[in-house]
């Protein structure tokens, strides 16, 4: 197996990214008013029109900063939106595939602007969140804890975490086993992942550092560890904004090793499934459209991003380049596909997740976030009723 690297088309990103200034959506500014939308109104009663089916303020809640693999819930700001720095928020306008849905939308960051809340902790302690991005892993720790949770339908349809290795540093290691082998320090934000790999007999405990914050640093100045990150986004950052190494990394997906989770998928509270139906009815087919609009036409949107990474002036940094890479990498290493079993893009594949809950229940519980006795039903983390089935890839992004 040849060892993934950083292969960045950078005249095609930097041609990209400089689209985007001209593509940027127009920002009210400040925390005033916004300026309204510019799209033509939804017809009443129609599959876009949310007026009368869903709150004034479809809130939704990110897990981290805003970056591209969030483009489909930024997709959906339109026109006039305002930026909220004291919640890292952005509200305006919901227009969906070119048409004002009468609502508005408020999309918050997540991460160290919520201090590290988990999700699905979020939808709980604040009602006002009507969906939120959950990973699979964290809906099982949610059911086991008595905050359930549902998924409704996917965004990225694979998990882009890595783990990366400096190739000099490890000449000849073509997969994370074989950086494993030698010893090295894994680099990590947490157990569950590396508990994954131990039960493979790919790492071993010991080896795993779980104080992994986000920041080049350590990677930089030990070239000999390996550490957690993004395909979206760390190969290209490394290898062209990160002056003190400014050269390719080495990497593997993690979903190939087992991490079969459904990345971020649009979720919501259990009881909402019922209580919101009328709501996500419309907004579930507009969600699934939207993630394919913005990798169809991801200027605008990736532009807004860059707006809102600048406005929050948080520690994070996020690069017109880098947000041209996103998209470019999420298409090109196939992150982003239909559901096999269904052939419909958003479908949530129950064996998979029964797979899933399989695999992630005894890791989860020999790392202590899931109790002894925990007893979790695969079928209860998801539901496609709202999904609309005529959404595919190949119907928004064409064959190619």
């Amino acid at each position: 197996m040849t060892p993934r690297l950083a292969a960045p088309t950078l005249a095609l990103v930097v041609a990209t990214a400089t689209l985007l200034s001209a593509c940027a959506p127009t920002s009210a500014g400040g925390d005033g008013e916004g300026s309204g939308s510019d799209a033509p109104a939804a017809e009443a009663g129609s599959a876009l029109d949310l007026a009368d089916v869903c709150p004034a303020t479809v809130v939704m809640q990110q897990d981290w900063q805003p970056q591209s693999e969030h483009g489909a819930m930024y997709e959906l700001v339109g026109n006039g939106y305002v930026v909220d720095n004291d919640i890292k928020a952005v509200r305006g306008p919901l227009v969906a595939q070119g048409v004002d849905t009468g609502v508005e939308i408020e999309v918050r960051a997540g991460g160290p602007n919520v201090g590290f809340q988990r999700v699905s902790d979020l939808l709980y302690l604040d009602t006002d969140i009507l969906v939120g991005a959950v990973n699979t892993d964290q809906s099982i720790q949610a059911a086991a804890d008595g905050r359930p949770v549902v998924a409704v339908t996917s965004q990225l349809t694979l998990s882009p975490q890595i783990y990366m290795w400096d190739p000099a540093s490890h000449p000849g290691a073509e997969t994370i086993a074989d950086v494993a082998a030698s010893g090295a320090t894994i680099v990590t934000g947490g157990e569950i992942i590396p508990s994954l790999l131990s039960d493979q007999g790919i790492v071993s405990m010991d080896q795993i550092d779980t104080s992994y914050e986000g920041t080049p640093q350590r990677f930089v100045t030990d070239p000999s560890i390996m550490q957690q990150g993004f395909g979206t986004n760390e190969p290209f950052v490394y290898e062209n904004e990160i002056a003190q190494w400014m050269k390719p990394v080495a990497f593997q997906y993690l979903h190939e090793l087992g991490y079969s989770i459904y990345p971020e998928p649009i979720t919501v509270r259990e009881a909402d499934v019922e209580g919101e139906a009328d709501c996500l009815e419309r907004l579930v087919p507009i969600l699934q459209r939207s993630q394919l609009d913005f990798l169809a036409e991801p200027e605008r949107t990736n532009a807004l991003i860059v707006d809102l990474v600048e406005q929050y002036q948080t520690s994070w940094t996020y690069s017109a380049e880098a947000a041209a890479f996103s998209v470019e990498t999420q298409l090109g290493d196939d992150l982003v596909f239909d559901d096999p079993a269904s052939g419909v893009f958003g479908m949530i594949d129950g064996d998979r997740v029964a797979e899933t809950v399989e695999t992630f229940v005894p890791v989860l519980q020999a790392t202590g976030s899931l109790p002894a006795d925990a007893d979790v039903d695969p079928t209860a983390l998801y539901d496609n009723r709202f999904i609309d089935e005529g959404v595919t890839v190949a119907g928004v992004l064409g064959d190619g």
